[in-house]
């Protein structure tokens, strides 16, 4: 595809050749580089860097690094912004999936788990999942929770955030 920038008759001009970048040819790189992950990231919708997911997150070191590349490095552009799409689609594929299958979601996006239950706390999942009592107290009070007692229920959800039901449930 690198040969489909240099055809053009701004092509190697614009955006250099592999190897062989001046500082302004970067600067075009970056540019289109950006405009490219932009559509991209609108395409794919909001779920894409949303959550944080296991999978979004991978998906999110995979395409920086992949871009960097082409930006940096002695890459062919075309050939990084093709690979680029492929992560975008895998993801997209991937998150499809994960909406229409409970196990395979819990398989890529991992799997709520319970901290406290009418306001009892579940030490051993706390440490399990290495959450401090800090952690755990910012969370109640985000929710506008004094101490765990208060609670119905504590989860920790797959995209590492802890939510907190209020009120008291008979244990």
């Amino acid at each position: 595809m690198n040969e489909i920038w240099s055809g053009l008759p701004f092509g190697a001009a614009v955006f250099g050749s592999q190897g062989h970048m001046l500082w302004w040819q970067e600067c075009m790189r970056a540019v289109v580089i950006f405009i490219y992950g932009l559509i991209l990231v609108r395409i794919a919708g909001r779920r894409v860097f949303g959550r944080w997911s296991a999978l979004d997150i991978i998906v999110a070191i995979i395409i920086g690094s992949n871009l960097s590349r082409a930006l940096t490095g002695p890459v062919p552009l075309g050939g990084t912004l093709a690979a680029t799409t492929l992560m975008m689609a895998l993801h997209w594929v991937l998150a499809q999936i994960a909406a229409r299958s409970p196990v395979f979601a819990g398989i890529v996006e991992g799997k709520p788990r319970l901290l406290a239950r009418g306001g009892r706390l579940q030490r051993s999942e706390l440490l399990r999942d290495a959450i401090s009592q800090h952690d755990l107290e910012e969370a109640l009070h985000q929710s506008g929770v004094e101490h765990v007692e208060e609670t119905r229920l504590v989860v920790l959800q797959p995209s590492g955030k802890i939510t907190v039901l209020k009120g008291r449930q008979a244990a």
